[in-house]
């Protein structure tokens, strides 16, 4: 099989990837293809293994709601977030359900614990139950996942992020932008010397490499570098600005990649007696509920989490129903929340 037997189909004009278009790849009836898929045993190995090719090279799901199923759509929205725990997703989780509800959708919800297999198990579930529509945190990368997606038809949003390309539709923020502006923010404040709490997460690395170029540009000293992996806990944080103190010296501002690791960053300054902003300043992102009501007062990157459930559940019912979205990209941008943490303007010189 070559890359010009698969069958041609444009995601917004002529609908999902079928059982036909397996069948007619592999070279056998519908009902042989059925029967390869969902009882291997009733076939020859050679009609198997053309119709798991065609399988393969397509992308094809299963419709596991196919059988009784009068209607055509479940009024179903499936949605994949890293975490609900202390999260910067709520609010958008929250906007997305409430909006869905109303219009008489249900939302089913996946946590992919920031795995990239895990959401790629969760997904290939998700498929096969086709839901009306499916909302993903971040960009999904090249693979078995987006080609799976993109051949069954279903409306996606994928959110949190930004890309020229996107499986479908998108409404999410530059990270690269975050980075390069917390920086600014920081340097016109005056501060020289930084370090970055960051945890193991792609979106995370875009922010890191931005700041790290601002600064770089500016002529100052290299950033520091505190990679905490899968964890995203205060204890974590505690844990990092230890290290900054006893691999570093003369570290300004901190700038950390959730509001969780900078209140572990500033419960581990108060612990040392270090004052914030006055020995230390820190910025965290998310802008989770606590941060406004902590002494000092946390410095974070806001993003309008609602806006981007409530537009992404209107993107999603309207493709559900037939109608077009436009446009395909929103960029619904961000703010930096400036408070206690870095109130404190460095003497320039």
């Amino acid at each position: 099989m070559t890359d010009k037997d698969t069958p041609k189909r444009s995601r917004r004009s002529s609908g999902a990837i079928t059982l036909r278009d397996v069948a007619m790849l592999a070279g056998v009836a519908p009902i042989t293809a059925s029967r390869a898929i969902n009882t291997p045993n009733q076939v020859s190995p050679d009609v198997l293994r053309k119709v798991q090719e065609a399988v393969q090279r397509t992308g094809y799901v299963p419709n596991r709601m196919a059988g009784g199923l009068a209607s055509s759509r479940s009024r179903l929205i499936a949605a994949v977030v890293p975490s609900t725990v202390v999260s910067v997703f709520m609010e958008t989780i929250e906007s997305l359900n409430s909006t869905l509800f109303d219009d008489g959708y249900q939302l089913m919800l996946g946590q992919s614990g920031y795995s990239a297999e895990r959401e790629e198990l969760l997904l290939e579930a998700i498929i096969g139950r086709r839901p009306d529509g499916i909302f993903l945190t971040g960009i999904l990368p090249p693979g078995k996942a987006r080609t799976r997606l993109l051949a069954s038809g279903i409306p996606v949003v994928e959110t949190w992020d930004l890309t020229p390309t996107p499986i479908d539709m998108l409404i999410g923020f530059s990270h690269s932008d975050i980075g390069r502006e917390v920086a600014q923010f920081l340097m016109r404040k005056g501060y020289k010397k930084f370090a970055i709490v960051r945890a193991e997460d792609e979106r995370a690395d875009r922010r890191t490499s931005a700041f790290r170029d601002a600064v770089a540009q500016h002529g100052l000293p290299p950033v520091f570098v505190v990679n905490v992996g899968a964890s995203r806990s205060l204890k974590s944080g505690r844990e990092a600005l230890n290290r900054i103190l006893a691999e570093t010296s003369g570290i300004e501002a901190v700038f950390c990649s959730s509001d969780l690791l900078a209140l572990g960053v500033m419960t581990e300054a108060r612990a040392r007696g270090l004052r914030v902003p006055d020995d230390i300043a820190v910025v965290g992102f998310g802008d989770v509920p606590f941060v406004a009501d902590m002494v000092p007062a946390l410095t974070t990157v806001r993003i309008n989490g609602e806006q981007i459930g409530t537009l992404a559940a209107r993107s999603l019912i309207a493709r559900a129903e037939g109608r077009p979205v436009e446009p395909g990209i929103v960029d619904v941008g961000f703010s930096i929340i400036e408070r206690e943490s870095t109130n404190l303007a460095k003497t320039l010189g």
